[in-house]
Protein backbone atom coordinates (compact mmCIF):
# COMPACT_ATOMS: atom_id res chain seq x y z
CA UNK A 1 0.00 0.00 0.00
CA UNK A 2 2.61 2.62 1.04
CA UNK A 3 4.61 1.40 -2.32
CA UNK A 4 1.62 2.08 -4.33
CA UNK A 5 1.04 5.44 -2.54
CA UNK A 6 4.18 6.47 -2.70
CA UNK A 7 4.83 5.52 -6.76
CA UNK A 8 1.25 7.26 -7.01
CA UNK A 9 2.54 10.65 -5.72
CA UNK A 10 5.67 10.47 -7.64
CA UNK A 11 3.61 10.23 -11.20
CA UNK A 12 0.82 12.84 -10.29
CA UNK A 13 4.04 15.66 -9.17
CA UNK A 14 5.70 14.71 -12.24
CA UNK A 15 2.15 15.12 -14.74
CA UNK A 16 1.94 18.06 -12.63
CA UNK A 17 5.16 19.85 -13.40
CA UNK A 18 4.94 18.72 -16.74
CA UNK A 19 1.62 20.34 -17.06
CA UNK A 20 2.27 23.46 -14.93
CA UNK A 21 5.55 24.72 -17.31
CA UNK A 22 4.64 22.97 -20.62
CA UNK A 23 0.88 23.55 -21.20
CA UNK A 24 -0.11 26.22 -23.28
CA UNK A 25 -2.76 28.61 -21.45
CA UNK A 26 -5.41 26.87 -23.48
CA UNK A 27 -4.96 23.39 -22.76
CA UNK A 28 -4.25 24.24 -19.06
CA UNK A 29 -7.44 25.77 -18.99
CA UNK A 30 -8.57 22.57 -20.38
CA UNK A 31 -7.04 20.78 -17.87
CA UNK A 32 -8.23 22.99 -14.52
CA UNK A 33 -12.00 22.30 -16.42
CA UNK A 34 -12.02 18.48 -16.83
CA UNK A 35 -10.24 18.12 -12.77
CA UNK A 36 -12.95 20.32 -11.94
CA UNK A 37 -16.01 18.36 -13.24
CA UNK A 38 -13.81 14.95 -11.81
CA UNK A 39 -13.70 16.76 -8.72
CA UNK A 40 -17.47 17.43 -8.79
CA UNK A 41 -18.51 13.92 -9.44
CA UNK A 42 -17.14 13.13 -6.46
CA UNK A 43 -18.93 15.82 -4.70
CA UNK A 44 -21.78 14.90 -5.74
CA UNK A 45 -20.97 10.81 -4.40
CA UNK A 46 -20.30 12.59 -1.06
CA UNK A 47 -23.39 14.52 -1.18
CA UNK A 48 -25.51 11.92 -1.57
CA UNK A 49 -27.19 13.34 -4.71
CA UNK A 50 -29.11 11.34 -7.19
CA UNK A 51 -28.30 10.01 -10.25
CA UNK A 52 -30.41 12.80 -12.59
CA UNK A 53 -29.21 15.80 -9.72
CA UNK A 54 -25.49 14.35 -10.36
CA UNK A 55 -25.98 14.53 -13.72
CA UNK A 56 -27.08 17.99 -14.02
CA UNK A 57 -25.04 19.23 -11.29
CA UNK A 58 -22.19 18.43 -13.68
CA UNK A 59 -23.00 20.08 -16.27
CA UNK A 60 -23.95 23.32 -14.71
CA UNK A 61 -20.03 22.90 -13.18
CA UNK A 62 -18.75 22.29 -16.65
CA UNK A 63 -20.89 25.68 -17.82
CA UNK A 64 -20.41 27.46 -14.53
CA UNK A 65 -16.32 26.43 -14.66
CA UNK A 66 -15.69 27.10 -18.74
CA UNK A 67 -17.72 30.24 -18.17
CA UNK A 68 -15.33 32.05 -16.06
CA UNK A 69 -12.14 30.80 -17.08
CA UNK A 70 -12.52 31.12 -21.16
CA UNK A 71 -14.90 34.37 -20.58
CA UNK A 72 -12.41 35.88 -18.43
CA UNK A 73 -9.07 33.87 -18.78
CA UNK A 74 -7.88 36.23 -21.47
CA UNK A 75 -8.60 39.28 -19.50
CA UNK A 76 -6.63 37.71 -16.29
CA UNK A 77 -3.98 36.81 -19.17
CA UNK A 78 -3.15 39.96 -20.07
CA UNK A 79 -3.38 41.69 -16.38
CA UNK A 80 -2.49 38.35 -13.99
CA UNK A 81 -3.24 40.56 -10.88
CA UNK A 82 -6.84 41.31 -12.77
CA UNK A 83 -9.38 41.48 -9.77
CA UNK A 84 -12.23 39.83 -11.88
CA UNK A 85 -11.81 36.62 -9.80
CA UNK A 86 -11.85 38.71 -6.69
CA UNK A 87 -15.18 37.75 -5.35
CA UNK A 88 -15.41 34.33 -5.89
CA UNK A 89 -12.32 34.36 -3.42
CA UNK A 90 -13.96 36.53 -1.00
CA UNK A 91 -16.82 33.85 -1.08
CA UNK A 92 -14.60 30.93 -0.47
CA UNK A 93 -12.62 32.44 2.29
CA UNK A 94 -15.47 34.05 4.27
CA UNK A 95 -16.54 29.87 3.67
CA UNK A 96 -13.78 28.17 4.93
CA UNK A 97 -13.62 31.26 8.00
CA UNK A 98 -17.01 30.47 8.92
CA UNK A 99 -19.25 28.46 7.16
CA UNK A 100 -16.83 25.64 7.32
CA UNK A 101 -16.03 25.40 10.98
CA UNK A 102 -19.51 26.14 12.10
CA UNK A 103 -20.14 22.94 10.63
CA UNK A 104 -17.20 21.08 11.83
CA UNK A 105 -18.42 22.15 15.27
CA UNK A 106 -21.88 21.35 14.46
CA UNK A 107 -20.70 17.51 13.30
CA UNK A 108 -23.97 16.72 11.26
CA UNK A 109 -24.66 15.20 8.12
CA UNK A 110 -25.97 18.82 5.72
CA UNK A 111 -29.09 16.96 3.97
CA UNK A 112 -30.34 20.32 1.45
CA UNK A 113 -29.20 19.68 -1.73
CA UNK A 114 -28.98 23.08 -2.42
CA UNK A 115 -26.79 24.05 0.04
CA UNK A 116 -24.51 21.02 -0.69
CA UNK A 117 -24.58 22.37 -4.61
CA UNK A 118 -23.71 25.77 -3.58
CA UNK A 119 -20.74 24.37 -0.88
CA UNK A 120 -19.03 22.09 -3.97
CA UNK A 121 -19.32 25.13 -6.00
CA UNK A 122 -17.53 26.95 -3.66
CA UNK A 123 -15.10 24.53 -2.75
CA UNK A 124 -14.19 23.98 -6.83
CA UNK A 125 -14.63 26.79 -9.13
CA UNK A 126 -12.48 29.28 -7.00
CA UNK A 127 -9.74 26.77 -6.83
CA UNK A 128 -9.63 26.31 -9.67
CA UNK A 129 -9.49 29.60 -10.76
CA UNK A 130 -6.83 30.45 -8.21
CA UNK A 131 -4.57 27.85 -10.00
CA UNK A 132 -5.33 29.60 -13.21
CA UNK A 133 -4.26 33.24 -12.14
CA UNK A 134 -1.46 31.87 -9.83
CA UNK A 135 -0.31 30.20 -12.88
CA UNK A 136 -0.60 33.49 -14.69
CA UNK A 137 0.72 35.43 -12.39
CA UNK A 138 4.37 33.30 -12.24
CA UNK A 139 3.78 29.17 -11.68
CA UNK A 140 7.00 28.81 -9.18
CA UNK A 141 4.08 31.10 -7.05
CA UNK A 142 2.02 28.46 -7.44
CA UNK A 143 4.20 26.10 -6.83
CA UNK A 144 5.28 27.65 -3.61
CA UNK A 145 1.66 27.76 -2.30
CA UNK A 146 0.92 24.01 -3.45
CA UNK A 147 4.33 22.53 -1.33
CA UNK A 148 3.12 24.96 1.76
CA UNK A 149 0.04 22.45 1.62
CA UNK A 150 2.76 19.32 1.14
CA UNK A 151 4.91 20.13 3.28
CA UNK A 152 2.25 20.77 6.31
CA UNK A 153 0.87 17.81 5.68
CA UNK A 154 4.13 15.43 5.68
CA UNK A 155 5.38 17.23 8.82
CA UNK A 156 1.57 16.91 10.49
CA UNK A 157 2.17 13.16 9.50
CA UNK A 158 5.19 12.46 10.75
CA UNK A 159 5.21 14.48 14.09
CA UNK A 160 1.51 13.17 14.85
CA UNK A 161 2.71 9.52 14.44
CA UNK A 162 5.63 10.33 17.06
CA UNK A 163 4.25 12.31 19.17
CA UNK A 164 0.74 12.82 18.68
CA UNK A 165 -1.63 12.07 22.06
CA UNK A 166 -4.00 14.63 21.93
CA UNK A 167 -6.83 14.33 19.27
CA UNK A 168 -7.63 17.35 17.19
CA UNK A 169 -11.03 16.21 15.91
CA UNK A 170 -12.08 12.64 17.26
CA UNK A 171 -15.38 12.78 16.41
CA UNK A 172 -14.39 13.61 12.62
CA UNK A 173 -10.81 12.26 12.15
CA UNK A 174 -8.97 10.29 15.08
CA UNK A 175 -5.47 10.64 13.19
CA UNK A 176 -5.15 14.28 13.52
CA UNK A 177 -4.04 15.73 16.38
CA UNK A 178 -2.73 19.04 18.31
CA UNK A 179 0.76 17.78 18.33
CA UNK A 180 0.73 16.80 14.33
CA UNK A 181 -1.05 20.60 13.67
CA UNK A 182 1.92 22.45 16.10
CA UNK A 183 4.58 20.27 13.36
CA UNK A 184 2.96 21.46 10.53
CA UNK A 185 3.01 25.27 11.76
CA UNK A 186 6.89 24.63 12.71
CA UNK A 187 7.81 22.86 9.79
CA UNK A 188 6.23 26.08 7.33
CA UNK A 189 7.04 28.50 9.55
CA UNK A 190 11.17 27.04 8.09
CA UNK A 191 9.80 27.39 5.01
CA UNK A 192 8.60 30.62 4.33
CA UNK A 193 11.35 32.15 6.01
CA UNK A 194 13.78 29.91 3.37
CA UNK A 195 11.09 31.30 0.35
CA UNK A 196 11.84 34.77 1.82
CA UNK A 197 15.30 34.19 1.77
CA UNK A 198 15.70 32.95 -1.71
CA UNK A 199 12.48 35.77 -3.24
CA UNK A 200 14.07 38.63 -0.83
CA UNK A 201 12.13 41.50 -1.50
CA UNK A 202 9.62 40.02 -3.66
CA UNK A 203 8.81 38.37 -0.48
CA UNK A 204 9.55 39.72 2.81
CA UNK A 205 8.94 37.07 5.99
CA UNK A 206 7.22 39.79 7.43
CA UNK A 207 4.58 39.13 5.17
CA UNK A 208 5.20 35.57 3.77
CA UNK A 209 5.64 34.09 7.11
CA UNK A 210 1.99 35.01 9.12
CA UNK A 211 0.64 34.11 5.23
CA UNK A 212 1.69 30.33 4.80
CA UNK A 213 1.09 30.05 8.24
CA UNK A 214 -2.59 30.97 8.62
CA UNK A 215 -2.64 28.68 4.92
CA UNK A 216 -1.31 26.11 7.08
CA UNK A 217 -4.44 25.95 9.59
CA UNK A 218 -7.03 26.49 6.76
CA UNK A 219 -5.67 23.79 5.03
CA UNK A 220 -6.16 21.49 8.25
CA UNK A 221 -9.98 22.96 8.25
CA UNK A 222 -10.35 21.80 4.28
CA UNK A 223 -8.73 18.73 5.35
CA UNK A 224 -11.16 18.00 7.97
CA UNK A 225 -14.60 19.64 6.30
CA UNK A 226 -13.56 16.47 3.60
CA UNK A 227 -13.07 14.22 6.23
CA UNK A 228 -16.40 15.62 7.72
CA UNK A 229 -18.62 14.78 4.58
CA UNK A 230 -16.70 10.97 3.75
CA UNK A 231 -17.93 10.09 7.20
CA UNK A 232 -21.62 11.55 6.98
CA UNK A 233 -21.44 9.73 3.27
CA UNK A 234 -20.10 6.16 4.88
CA UNK A 235 -17.10 6.00 2.57
CA UNK A 236 -13.19 6.03 2.98
CA UNK A 237 -12.20 7.97 0.47
CA UNK A 238 -13.61 10.77 -2.18
CA UNK A 239 -13.24 8.20 -5.37
CA UNK A 240 -10.76 5.43 -6.42
CA UNK A 241 -9.15 7.41 -9.71
CA UNK A 242 -5.73 7.78 -7.89
CA UNK A 243 -4.34 3.92 -6.15
CA UNK A 244 -3.67 4.68 -3.03
CA UNK A 245 -4.60 8.36 -2.68
CA UNK A 246 -8.31 7.76 -3.16
CA UNK A 247 -10.27 10.84 -5.24
CA UNK A 248 -9.37 14.32 -6.96
CA UNK A 249 -11.04 15.68 -3.71
CA UNK A 250 -8.85 13.50 -1.29
CA UNK A 251 -5.71 14.93 -3.19
CA UNK A 252 -6.80 18.79 -3.41
CA UNK A 253 -8.99 18.68 -0.26
CA UNK A 254 -6.38 21.34 1.17
CA UNK A 255 -6.01 22.93 -1.67
CA UNK A 256 -9.62 24.21 -1.97
CA UNK A 257 -9.60 25.66 1.36
CA UNK A 258 -5.52 27.62 0.86
CA UNK A 259 -5.45 28.69 -3.03
CA UNK A 260 -7.53 30.97 -2.98
CA UNK A 261 -6.90 32.76 -0.24
CA UNK A 262 -3.37 32.74 -1.82
CA UNK A 263 -4.66 34.62 -4.32
CA UNK A 264 -6.74 36.73 -2.93
CA UNK A 265 -4.19 37.70 -0.70
CA UNK A 266 -1.66 38.47 -3.35
CA UNK A 267 -4.21 40.56 -4.90
CA UNK A 268 -4.80 42.65 -2.03
CA UNK A 269 -0.97 43.34 -0.89
CA UNK A 270 -0.64 44.24 -5.21
CA UNK A 271 -3.79 46.86 -4.69
CA UNK A 272 -1.90 47.96 -1.37
CA UNK A 273 1.55 48.54 -3.55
Amino acid sequence: MLKTRILTAVIMLLLFLAALFSLSAIFWMILLLALTVAGAWEWSKLARFSLIYSITYLLLTALLGGELLFTLGEAVLADPYSPLFLWLYVASSVFWALGATGLLRLNRPIRNPVLLTLIGWILLLPTCLALFQLRAIDPLLLLGFMATVWISDTAAYFTGRAWGKHKLAPGISPGKTWEGVAGALVAVAFYAVAWSYIAGEKAPSILLVPLLLVLVVMGIIGDLFESLMKRHAGVKDSGNILPGHGGILDRIDALTSTLPIAALSLLFLQSEL
